[in-house]
């Protein structure tokens, strides 16, 4: 049976005065891609934040590990091992693609292996190897994508979170982007991916999450969420 490496359990969480989470509960197994999707305003990026610690919770409890993490601050979850991604890549356009990737290494674990994990994301992304020296913020969206997963990857994490990986991107690099996320599932990596195109989302996952209005609307395997007549019609399309 699989490990859960992320529990996050009945997590609330808003804005302000506005909720946006309302009891909504996931988890994430070890070595396995889990897909989150679900309409825009559904709650998934608000979801990725209060687990990340970037949002204040305002109930609820996050594992990691089998570790309680719910209290804990951002940056000692990302040096625990959990790296997240963000919406918009939020990379830092004035500095090279280098030191970006020199600022992902920054905990005690992830600067010891600095090197080798360098080498193995100019592998998975050759094209940011031939840019290193150039400066993010002239790198093209796809570029920038491939940079803050590689940013992500550079902390050496135990769960990479991406959130909307193919927003705004062509499909020819939505599909390269996917492909590099197979590699990394297939290397043990373990994934949590909010993504709009529920199609690829789904042929790459282990298992889904389908999030409506803070709430689960279904869950289940890739295959039996795309059979589920209410999930083809609302997000597949069909």
């Amino acid at each position: 049976m699989a490990e859960a490496l992320l529990v996050a359990e009945k997590l609330e969480a808003g804005y302000g005065e506005v909720q946006v989470l309302w009891g909504i509960s996931l988890k994430a197994n070890r070595g396995e891609l889990t897909a989150i999707v679900g309409a825009n305003g559904a709650g998934k990026t608000t979801m990725l934040r209060a687990i990340a610690g970037t949002l204040a919770l305002w109930g609820g409890r996050v594992t990691l590990d089998g570790q309680d993490v719910t209290r804990v601050a951002a940056n000692v979850k990302a040096a625990r091992g959990l790296a997240l991604v963000p919406e918009g890549r939020q990379l830092f356009g004035g500095m090279t693609v280098d030191e970006n990737l020199e600022l992902g290494a920054f905990s005690k674990r992830a600067s010891r292996n600095a090197a080798r994990r360098l080498g193995e994301v100019f592998d998975l992304f050759p094209r940011l190897a031939e840019r290193r020296r150039q400066s993010a913020g002239t790198l093209s969206g796809g570029e920038q994508q491939m940079l803050a997963i590689a940013r992500g990857l550079m902390s050496d994490p135990t769960i990479l979170i991406i959130d909307e990986m193919s927003l705004g991107l062509s499909p020819v690099l939505t599909y390269q982007l996917f492909m590099a996320l197979k590699k990394l599932k297939q290397a043990g990596l373990t994934i949590l991916l909010v993504e709009q195109n529920v199609h690829l989302a789904l042929a790459v996952s282990d298992y889904a999450y389908v999030i409506a209005e803070g709430h689960t609307f279904t869950e289940g395997p890739p295959g039996a969420l795309e059979a589920n007549p209410e999930v083809r019609r609302a997000y597949l399309g069909l």
